[in-house]
């Protein structure tokens, strides 16, 4: 089976599907180099894999959740700065495989874990 990478993000707070926050995919060599963007959905998801079969290659990358511009949006009342903006999450694709990466998410922590 070719590799893939998904995502989505929960927020935990408000125990909805974060929609509406935007994600970017780095490789990371040598260098830090953009591979994909997108903006979750209404289900907390990409519209399709932010890393398809087609551009799959196993490395190094980092998924970089925008959870700052989204928390600003949900008028939760948050200090200023907030305790979160980026949230950087770097981890290796060592095989062709479906790695999913999701993000649990509250304005003063988050986890994340190799999901299914």
């Amino acid at each position: 089976m070719p590799g893939y990478l998904t995502t989505h993000v929960l927020d935990t707070a408000r125990g909805c599907p974060a929609a509406g926050l935007r994600i970017t995919l780095f490789r990371v060599n040598e260098t830090r180099l953009e591979v994909a963007s997108a903006v979750t959905n209404a289900d907390g998801r990409t519209d399709g894999p932010i890393l398809p079969e087609a551009k799959f290659t196993p490395g190094t990358y980092e998924l970089v959740f925008h959870a700052g511009d989204y928390l600003r949006q949900t008028g939760e009342g948050l200090p200023n700065p907030l305790f979160l903006d980026e949230v950087p999450i770097r981890f290796g694709m060592a095989v062709e495989d479906h790695y999913h990466v999701p993000l649990l998410l509250s304005p003063f922590g988050y986890s994340t874990y190799r999901g299914s």
